[in-house]
């Protein structure tokens, strides 16, 4: 997400650089540019106006203080003024209330209710460690409720069964009920698609409000329709009290104006991203991160989160003792690397955190293209014996055409595999004898976090 606006920011605020103050005259262009990058990133012409005028007014004639030089003011000024429009702070989940706390979903057809509503039954469980029961109030679209019931079990939460012949609100007091004789901790309502100006499904839903009295409302829209996702979620919360907007399939939306005019428009905060297909693809919203990776400087923070969460901490500490001991990183450990890389979201997910890759970013073409070679290199090492792993160096012509015909490839993907693997080698040899720290000491400096 942002991909171009990264880029047209990053350029625009270079050129301020080597001026020794932010003044009228040399702000102007950039301003210019600032607003054209927003508008192309799909951003309401409101909310650009209000936020190019806050920009001018904290830019111009600030003094540049310390060692900081106006590039580096303005792109503070940029970061303060996208977490003022985003809305400052993390958004949490009302949950502090007696149980079940209900979560009601609403959103247009296709916006990702269903999926959203697995993904945030996961969140629950596996961060919150809250139990969940799940439920279908979508009576109108085939096999939406057995979709629902098949993720619920993929999630591993608890599923209230429901019928197509079923009235929507019988089904909403009926699941309460399980909730509260379970002893559920939160029940998340799935309801159907329908749109603001349907009064008859307008008014189905209000009166789901009103059985549920849920604690949280949340309004799932799809960030690839860009300015109409905005408009959307402000005509339903005219009609629907909305507590929060989850925000779907923004791997796929370039432009990432959704996501800078929500909060702006409806008032009302982004509390989740979607990030991707699979049921661990959401992410809670935070307004400081996304900004940093708006401009370049990475999100850290969440990375390491990610990695804390995914990655085998056990095998990563015996891959460091082997690698510090200064013995051979084998084809296993580099299996592992593959692996672990795939849980934590795959190469776009990363290349997106990092700090200075927002602009320079492969297309979502060649991200896709890496991630399949990322596969393919796993089938090839799941092709060779153990003993192939632990010694490459046998690997040679018979042994070679042997592991290309068990992963379904060609010999040359076995040489370009080895390849790699011994330049990774060598670079973990140069870790083993302290290399570490001189390449910690090479990046002093370039950190994000100071501007």
């Amino acid at each position: 997400m942002f991909e171009n606006l990264t880029g047209r920011l990053q350029t625009t605020l270079k050129r301020l650089r080597g001026e020794a103050r932010l003044t009228e005259a040399n702000i102007a262009d950039a301003l210019r540019d600032v607003r054209m990058a927003l508008l192309e990133a799909d951003v309401a012409l409101p909310v650009v106006k209000r936020f190019i005028e806050d920009i001018r007014v904290k830019a111009v004639g600030q003094e540049v203080v310390g060692s900081l030089a106006p590039g580096q003011a303005a792109i503070k000024v940029v970061h303060d003024s996208l977490v003022a429009l985003m809305g400052e702070k993390n958004e949490r989940l009302n949950l502090a209330v007696r149980p079940p706390a209900v979560v009601l979903m609403a959103g247009l057809q296709g916006s990702g209710k269903t999926t959203s509503a697995a993904k945030l039954a996961r969140y629950l469980r596996e961060r919150e460690k809250k139990s969940v029961l799940l439920v279908s109030a979508d009576v109108y679209r085939p096999a939406a409720i057995e979709q629902l019931q098949r993720l619920s079990t993929q999630v591993g939460a608890n599923f209230f069964p429901s019928l197509p012949d079923q009235e929507p609100v019988e089904i909403a007091r009926k699941a309460l009920d399980q909730a509260r004789t379970s002893a559920a901790d939160v029940l998340i309502v799935d309801t159907a698609g329908r749109l603001h100006v349907d009064a008859a499904m307008m008014d189905e839903i209000r009166a789901l409000h009103a059985v549920l009295d849920p604690v949280e409302t949340l309004f799932v829209v799809d960030s690839m329709t860009g300015q109409d996702a905005v408009n959307t979620a402000r005509s339903f919360n005219e009609i629907l009290p909305l507590t929060g907007v989850i925000l779907t399939k923004t791997d796929g939306d370039a432009r990432g104006g959704a996501a800078l005019s929500v909060r702006a428009i409806t008032g009302k905060p982004i509390k989740f991203l979607g990030v991707g297909e699979k049921t661990d693809a959401l992410e809670p919203f935070y307004p400081d991160r996304l900004a940093s990776r708006i401009l370049g400087m990475g999100d850290v923070l969440s990375l390491v989160e990610q990695a804390q969460r995914t990655v085998d901490h056990e095998k990563a500490q015996q891959l460091a003792k082997k690698v510090a001991k200064g013995k051979g990183f084998d084809l296993e450990d580099f299996r592992e690397q593959l692996l672990q890389m795939e849980k934590m979201g795959g190469m776009s997910n990363l290349l997106d955190k990092l700090p200075g890759m927002g602009a320079r970013q492969p297309s979502p073409e060649q991200l896709k293209q890496s991630e399949k070679q990322m596969l393919r290199l796993v089938a090839i090492i799941n092709s060779m014996t153990p003993v192939e792993r632990r010694a490459p160096d046998i690997i040679r012509g018979s042994r070679k055409r042997r592991i290309a015909a068990g992963s379904g490839t060609q010999v040359q993907d076995i040489n370009r595999l080895l390849k790699q693997f011994g330049e990774m080698q060598v670079m973990m040899k140069k870790l083993g004898k302290g290399g570490m720290g001189k390449m910690l000491q090479s990046l002093k400096g370039r950190m994000p976090g100071s501007y």
